[in-house]
């Protein structure tokens, strides 16, 4: 039996905790452990006072989230439980997503591995570890990854900065396979190129991508596409807006841009080097109107008390951005804050609608594609807020 799959030891938990576990929900927290093994990271069991045996847990000392559920009670969790994990986790993605070459192929808690994050780019996979027990078990999950998709190449991405939490180092290198370069993908009619050992995350933001699509009925005439990274809503509103404007701070970024709509044979994408936050006070001193806007922001709200300022921060830039849309036009806000829950950005909307003299219709109320699941009974994967809203 490989090392990652030794059982460390057994750590009892509080009655609170054991409500959680009832109720579903995978996490329990440092607050609830009323003992522990003093191992390293690694899989343990998880006890109640009476000795009785709840099942077992990813263990991370070093986390707030201490303990993230495998198994419960009495059921086993082995190289072949991983194995048949991506291999289900695959089969839901081709059932619901049939016609994609790049999808999430693993999202965490809502596959049951927790911590673990895998994107697929055609022949490319690229995985994420984000604690230390994760870490431990993404050895398993790459041998699960290599017999199930038997890709070109497996990489390692693990940088995010919710590692440092547990001063855990970054973790990028290949592991299967040989450097790839550039990699190529589609979305809808677009083709993208992404660097999976450069750029952000794992090399694109694959949560929106349905959307990238989808948004693109409601362009016409003019677009305006902030915070875009590699165009992924830009070129998609370019196939039916008279011109776009593509602005990210990032350099390297909006040349990808720019490479994407060559390719696309798009020349009516005007990719811009700017500041959103920066460009759109300028655009509305100018007198500029846009039928289509999109703003998909980084996330404003990452760690703890930081909603309120995060909110503030979301109602700037949508105030400024509405007053850019044509009377009638299409706004698009996301969100990618998960701390932000979906009632208090659509209030926030309401709020700069209020402050920009605009009123709103929501047209539709959209979330991250099937390839990233929302775990019912556990919120916190529920994290993609994408409004689209008319603009009166």
């Amino acid at each position: 039996m490989s090392d990652a799959l030794t059982v460390r030891g057994q750590v009892v938990v509080a009655e609170k905790a054991l409500k959680r576990l009832r109720l579903q929900h995978p996490w329990i927290y440092r607050t609830d452990v009323v003992r522990t093994p003093h191992a390293e990271a690694g899989l343990v069991s998880v006890v109640s006072a009476d000795g009785r045996v709840h099942g077992t847990a990813m263990y991370s000392p070093r986390s707030m989230i201490t303990l993230r559920m495998v198994a419960r009670g009495k059921e086993p969790f082995d190289q072949s439980v991983i194995d048949d994990r991506v291999a289900q986790a695959k089969e839901r993605r081709e059932r619901l997503m049939p016609d994609v070459d790049a999808f999430r192929a693993l999202h965490g808690e809502s596959d049951q591995l927790p911590g673990i994050f895998v994107d697929r780019y055609a022949d490319c996979l690229v995985a994420q570890s984000t604690t230390a027990s994760a870490d431990v078990l993404m050895p398993l999950v790459v041998s699960a990854l290599e017999k199930i998709y038997n890709p070109r190449t497996i990489i390692i991405r693990s940088d995010a900065g919710a590692r440092s939490r547990e001063d855990l180092e970054p973790d990028v290198r290949v592991v299967i396979g040989e450097a790839p370069g550039r990699v190529a993908y589609h979305e809808g009619a677009i083709t993208h190129s992404i660097d999976p050992l450069g750029d952000q995350k794992t090399g694109s933001f694959l949560d929106q991508a349905v959307n990238h699509v989808h948004i693109a009925r409601y362009a016409k005439g003019t677009g305006l596409d902030c915070f875009t990274y590699h165009g992924g809503f830009a070129l998609q509103l370019a196939q039916k807006c008279d011109s776009v404007m593509a602005v990210d701070v990032s350099a390297r970024a909006v040349e990808r841009v720019k490479s994407n709509a060559a390719a696309a044979g798009l020349s009516n994408v005007d990719a811009v080097h700017k500041d959103a936050f920066e460009l759109l006070p300028e655009l509305v001193r100018e007198g500029r109107r846009f039928d289509t806007v999109v703003l998909d922001p980084p996330a404003f709200a990452s760690g703890k008390n930081t909603e309120e300022s995060a909110l503030r921060a979301y109602n700037e830039v949508n105030l400024r951005a509405m007053k850019l849309v044509a009377p009638n036009g299409v706004l698009v806000s996301c969100s990618c804050s998960g701390r932000i829950r979906p009632e208090a950005f659509d209030e926030m909307l309401v709020e700069a609608a209020r402050s920009a003299h605009r009123s709103i219709h929501f047209i539709e109320r959209r979330a991250a594609g099937p390839d990233h699941p929302v775990m019912g009974g556990v919120p916190e994967t529920d994290y993609l807020k994408c409004r689209v809203l008319t603009v009166i």
